[in-house]
């Protein structure tokens, strides 16, 4: 099998932490954190994906490493200054994951750079949450008292007891999840073409607040592939099933990679 290598030179960057691919690398994926997370939640990726793809975990400024930075509370401009900042590590394939929050960034992230500079991902997955034409089912609660605003957090899977318990941890998440509730609830939808690259999106089975019918919208933003995939598990069914969304995941990366006109693999 012939194999198109990507570069392997990349500068540093506080936005990115990259895990070497198994084997010649010949795609990456890049994976947005949901709400109120970080880059963290995909630590055990690399040793799931598939051989010669290399794991791209986004950090958001404001949380982990980079705790001390301003917390960003509006996507417009969240998405402009990512395109920027990751556009040197698109030398090749690429894909995005984005789980929740993660899902509506990586998807305006697309158009961004569709827009700028005429790239596009070789697939999409969206993964928890609802498409984003369709119009939100809660009113806005970012805003709340502290208590008001945890019961409403834990109506989408809740906060760990380990948290929630623990005032100085609840002190550093408290700020980082309204900002980025703030990010959801500001999100105004544009009509555009629909992306020219597959996509995928993912749902919980008991996800309380994402069911079937908003994931299976994500078609209508597409004029290519669409697939749709649920698991057990409620919103962070990404945790419950992993083996299984990776399983997901690796499949659709080899079926765009196999593609003649995106020159991953060749026969």
């Amino acid at each position: 099998m012939k194999l198109m290598r990507l570069a392997a030179g990349q500068s540093n960057s506080a936005w990115v932490s990259v895990s070497p691919s198994h084997g010649p690398k010949v795609a990456r994926l890049f994976c947005f954190p949901f709400a109120g997370g970080g880059a963290a939640a995909y630590f055990r990726w690399p040793g799931l994906i598939l051989s010669g793809v290399e794991v791209v975990r986004i950090h958001l400024p404001g949380r982990e490493t980079r705790l001390k930075e301003p917390l960003f509370e509006r996507l417009a401009l969240l998405v402009e200054t990512l395109s920027a900042e990751l556009l040197h590590w698109m030398d090749g394939p690429f894909a995005f994951y984005g789980h929740s929050m993660g899902a509506l960034l990586a998807f305006e992230l697309a158009r961004t750079l569709r827009r700028k500079y005429d790239l596009l991902p070789i697939h999409l997955f969206a993964s928890g949450f609802r498409a984003p034409q369709l119009s939100p089912s809660d009113s806005p609660f970012s805003h709340l008292p502290d208590a008001e605003f945890i019961q409403r957090v834990n109506q989408w899977g809740g906060l760990p007891d380990l948290v929630v318990q623990n005032e100085e941890l609840m002190q550093i998440f408290l700020p980082i999840l309204r900002a980025d509730f703030k990010i959801i609830e500001s999100y105004i939808y544009n009509e555009e073409a629909p992306l020219a690259c597959p996509i995928s999106a993912f749902g919980g089975l008991s996800d309380p607040k994402v069911d079937r019918e908003k994931i299976i919208a994500w078609k209508m933003q597409t004029s290519k592939e669409f697939t749709a995939h649920f698991f057990l598990g409620g919103h962070f069914f990404l945790h419950d099933s992993e083996p299984l969304v990776l399983d997901q995941i690796n499949l659709q990366i080899y079926k765009s990679l196999s593609n003649p006109l995106v020159g991953g693999l060749s026969g």
